[in-house]
């Protein structure tokens, strides 16, 4: 579990400097340089992910059951994480109505996926890693929609054309992942 921890703390933390430290990030991105700024974060958070997955193995070898979730719940989390997917594909996908709508769709999708992993599954480093995931994201969007506020960010009314793309993107990767990915990463099929 410690190792979980640890890459949580350290992903998550990387993930959080623009959350808790913006002007910081702005001084230190000036400082560095964009591209050495880059990648320091990105050597951090593969190694807090690295950590966080490694964890998360161990963790499921000897599981601590803090509660059963009913079996409704596994249907449940699947429409959700649809959602989540198509909520992320929406952050890629410009001029989409969704992002005009959401604004940070991406935050959006993690809170859903993350929301729905809890509902469905029970185990202690479960609730600890979709429970991280889902307070980083409600902390992430509400600090991205406050900076889009003071900056008086308006996002384009999207178009159709690219809203059906991104509903299109969205459903074919949760069922890539759903029907293949998800067993073949994680060693858990979503459908048994």
């Amino acid at each position: 579990m410690l190792y979980l921890v640890l890459g949580l703390l350290l992903f998550l933390g990387v993930h959080s400097v623009r959350i808790v430290a913006d002007s910081w990030r702005t001084r230190m991105i000036e400082r560095t340089g964009l591209y050495p700024w880059k990648g320091i974060y990105t050597v951090l958070s593969l190694a807090g992910f690295v950590l966080l997955v490694w964890g998360y193995g161990e963790a499921r070898q000897v599981p601590v059951i803090l509660y059963d979730p009913p079996l409704f719940t596994r249907h449940l989390a699947a429409l959700l994480v649809l959602l989540a997917f198509v909520l992320v594909a929406a952050a890629y996908v410009p001029g989409n109505h969704i992002k005009a709508a959401v604004g940070h769709p991406m935050y959006a999708g993690i809170k859903l996926w993350a929301f729905a992993h809890l509902l469905s599954n029970g185990r202690l480093a479960d609730v600890i890693l979709f429970g991280a995931f889902l307070a980083w994201s409600i902390a992430g969007f509400i600090a991205a929609r406050r900076r889009d506020r003071r900056a008086g960010t308006v996002y384009p009314s999207g178009v159709a054309a690219l809203s059906a793309l991104t509903a299109i993107a969205g459903f074919v990767l949760w069922a890539v992942f759903a029907f293949w990915a998800h067993r073949w990463l994680i060693g858990v099929g979503p459908f048994g």
